[in-house]
């Protein structure tokens, strides 16, 4: 009988002791998986979490303009507030039932405004009506304003114009906005097209999965099985790679966010994140911003098709786009459209309106990059110098400014068009001219618009980096030495002779007058008005030049001047700034305002951003700047600027300076009217001649630029240290309305002159006759002709003319007076 044969008596034991490896060789990796993946998930998780919990975006800071105030009586027209309302985006609607809207209605404006959180103040959603009235006396002004909100204070303000933003490092940009300020619309056509199960899955959708799966594999379009919260985590928190790994992360940390967050908190998040385009360097992110992008709109005023469309984006931002892409964005928006049908989100009837419309785009998108660059320049380099640097990092700053966006139009148009027609007056020799202009309220420094060249900003802003000779824009400082000193007054006799200059510098410097003429003796004020050189430097080296340089540095002019008398001149290199920053000294009486192109900064609560203190001083005395002034409008009256005074009316008494440099490289133009001072520069970037002067190159775009602004009247405030006399032209003594060489000037009180012409006692004589006649009272010789004490009746007090366009009722009694 065969019999098997036994395996050894070890060999069961051994193999039992190799399924116990395997078995915790198993355990151990199982374990270390489990350890690896609860790791991995742990530290996704955190992920998640951190980025979800904390800030989500760098919000870049908002810049705004100055908001339109609208209240009784101000002096805004109805052209003027519907430009306004199209910069903000408003549409015309006959019933303006929708914020954003307006209705004109004969002479009234009815406006449905947005509202609009200043930070310290709120201005609440409303309805407008306004009524406008026009007269000869006030212009066009605002007669009667009613709104929908109690206002105790009677002024209304429409949300102020966004001017760009100043990003942060990686230069997105976004306007946030809550799910519940969302148009239901474009969640329902979000929903439709992007994630129809959103409500019902947990991160990641098996059945979208499985559909994108069968439709790629059986040749159908192609489908993404990336829900909304994947969509998000790949925006949110990964990279664009195609691999398994970025895959398997992206659904492993939806599932986390779906764990942790609601749907709704989810789908807010989406609507700010999606990136929906692109413009220049900046992105596009969120429904918020792309609705300013496309349409100029606020998100919550976006129509049907409007919001099918950027809905639409989500899919190929590029692909889609709808100025490159026009037909393939309205394919689209169509699908996009049938999905919200097909989910029975819209009707078929509208459905078919919505799919008639067009794609409504604005023709150039604003959103995204700044509308007025070259004076964003400005506020950007006033930030550092105004504000901590560590403060300006914090996110979603309100950043409110002085530009005012109908004075800044006007300058744009005004300096592009009158730029052109000066090159076609000479294209061969002036191709190329460049300039710069700006704008600013005297009163207070505010600048209201900046221009900083032509064509694109390019990032060399010539307002601000331009600096060149200012040539007789220096001038006013001189003869404000002169009238300050009280030995000049405005008929004062100055040698207009050769000038020959050695020593102090300069050898054998001898400057001539524009027209190279020599005009012998002339007045104070003529010298002036009529630009001239030689009387300039005589006034001016008589004075001292430190003397002059110091009347500079009053006016405002911080740069390094040097003491050679070409400084005189205006040999000094400034920016169109410096010269406004002098020129706005000068019309406001002398207070010099550090021009500012910011009121406030808010942060992100509301609150205030604390700023670096700006000083206000009256530096110029202001007695002798009356006197300037005066000299400074005869050169807008029949001097240099003579052009102005046939364009502009007569009776804003506008004051000004031209300034040329040597081989007409550069021409300048610096004037006021009583709410604008600006200041003009044309000139090539190369520094070669142009062949202009001030009159020719500067002032054309000045007066164009004053035209289109309303103006009001220069009209300083008179000085107690000022009186209005007249004086004989040719011996500076005290005149009489009616003589011959007469003139009816200001002067300092401590200055008038103790003579009187034969012509000027005469008129006194009468005068006193017929006063003492009416009262029969006799004369006194012993007055030595000044009238009785109890019969002289004392002068009206003297208005505060600026110009010699009127005479007070009394003015022979005034020059009794002041003796």
């Amino acid at each position: 009988m065969n019999s098997h044969p036994r395996l050894p008596r070890n060999s069961r034991p051994q193999a039992n002791q190799g399924l116990v490896v395997i078995a915790l060789l198993f355990l151990v990796v199982l374990a270390a998986c489990i350890i690896g993946l609860a790791i991995y998930l742990i530290r996704q998780d955190s992920v998640v979490r951190s980025k979800f919990d904390g800030q989500r975006w760098e919000i870049p800071a908002k810049v705004f303009a100055r908001p339109l105030e609208l209240y009784v009586g101000a002096a805004v027209d109805e052209k003027s507030v519907r430009d306004e309302l199209t910069l903000l985006g408003y549409k015309k609607d006959a019933t303006y039932q929708a914020s954003g809207t307006y209705l004109e209605s004969g002479d009234s404006l009815f406006v449905h405004t947005r509202g609009f959180n200043f930070g310290s103040s709120r201005e609440p959603e409303q309805v407008l009506k306004i009524k406008f009235a026009s007269s000869a006396a006030n212009g066009a002004t605002i007669a009667d304003i009613q709104s929908t909100q109690a206002n105790t204070s009677g002024v209304v303000r429409l949300e102020p114009v966004l001017i760009g933003g100043i990003y942060p490092r990686i230069n997105e940009d976004r306007v946030l906005i809550k799910l519940s300020d969302t148009p239901q619309s474009l969640i329902d056509a979000l929903i439709a097209t992007e994630d129809r199960s959103f409500y019902q899955h947990h991160g990641v959708s098996i059945r979208g999965l499985g559909r994108a799966v069968l439709s790629n594999a059986t040749g159908g379009p192609r489908q993404g099985g990336s829900t909304l919260t994947q969509q998000l985590v790949k925006n949110f928190y990964l990279t664009n790679e195609r691999t398994l790994k970025r895959k398997v992360t992206e659904a492993t940390m939806a599932i986390l966010l779906e764990i942790h967050y609601s749907k709704n908190e989810i789908l807010e998040t989406y609507l700010n994140e999606i990136n929906l385009g692109q413009n220049g360097n900046h992105s596009i992110n969120g429904f918020g911003l792309a609705a300013q992008f496309y349409f100029a709109q606020p998100i919550q005023e976006l129509k049907l098709p409007q919001v099918a469309l950027l809905v639409g984006l989500v899919k190929g931002p590029s692909e889609y786009n709808p100025w490159r892409h026009p037909e393939s964005s309205l394919n689209r928006r169509n699908v996009v459209l049938k999905n919200m049908l097909e989910q029975g989100k819209i009707t078929q009837d509208q459905y078919e309106t919505a799919r008639a419309a067009p794609l409504g785009i604005v023709k150039k998108p604003t959103a995204g990059q700044s509308l007025f660059p070259d004076f964003l320049d400005l506020v950007r380099r006033q930030l550092r110098l105004e504000y901590q640097e560590s403060d300006l990092t914090s996110d979603g700053l309100q950043i409110f400014t002085t530009l005012d966006p109908r004075v800044q139009n006007a300058a744009d148009a005004a300096f592009q068009q009158t730029l052109n027609q000066i090159i076609k007056s000479n294209p061969k020799k002036l191709e190329g001219l460049q300039g710069a202009a700006l704008v600013s309220n005297p009163q207070n420094g505010e600048i209201l618009a900046i221009v900083g060249g032509s064509g694109l900003f390019t990032g060399y802003n010539r307002a601000l980096d331009a600096r060149r000779q200012v040539g007789s824009l220096f001038k006013p400082a001189v003869y404000l030495t002169a009238l300050a000193s009280g030995r000049y007054n405005l008929l004062s006799l100055l040698d207009d002779g050769p000038v020959d200059i050695s020593g102090s510098g300069m050898t054998n410097w001898k400057p001539r007058n524009y027209d190279l003429q020599d005009h012998g003796v002339v007045t104070l004020t003529d010298a002036l008005t009529h630009s001239y050189n030689q009387a300039t430097v005589h006034l001016g080296m008589q004075l001292g030049l430190p003397q002059v340089i110091g009347t500079l540095k009053n006016l405002g002019i911080n740069a390094t001047l040097t003491g050679y008398p070409s400084i005189l001149l205006g040999a000094a290199n400034l920016s169109p700034l410096d010269v406004l920053n002098m020129y706005q000294t000068i019309a406001s009486d002398g207070f010099q305002h550090p021009p500012r192109a910011i009121i406030s900064v808010i942060k992100s609560d509301g609150s205030p951003l604390q700023r670096f203190g700006l000083s206000m001083q009256q530096s110029v005395d202001p007695s002798a700047t009356y006197l300037l002034n005066y000299a400074m409008q005869q050169v807008v009256k029949s001097g240099t600027a003579a052009a102005a005074n046939r364009t502009l009316p007569a009776t804003l008494n506008l004051a000004g300076k031209t300034g040329t440099t040597n081989d007409l490289r550069d021409s300048w133009f610096a004037g006021y009217s009583g709410n604008y001072a600006s200041v003009v520069w044309v000139g090539q970037d190369d520094n070669r001649p142009t062949g202009l002067s001030g009159a020719s190159g500067a002032l054309p775009i000045w007066i164009n630029l004053m035209n289109r602004l309303k103006l009001t009247p220069v009209s300083f405030a008179q000085p107690d240290g000022v009186v209005w006399q007249w004086i004989d032209n040719a011996s500076g003594q005290v005149s009489a309305e009616g003589c011959p060489g007469a003139t009816y000037i200001p002067m300092l009180r401590n200055t008038l002159p103790t003579q009187v012409t034969a012509c000027g006692q005469d008129k006194m004589d009468q005068t006193q006759s017929l006063s003492y006649s009416d009262s029969n009272t006799p004369i006194d010789a012993s007055n030595d002709g000044a009238a009785d004490s109890e019969s002289y009746t004392p002068a009206t007090p003297a208005p505060a003319p600026t110009r010699n366009t009127t005479r007070p009722s009394s003015a022979l009694d005034r020059a009794m007076e002041s003796f």
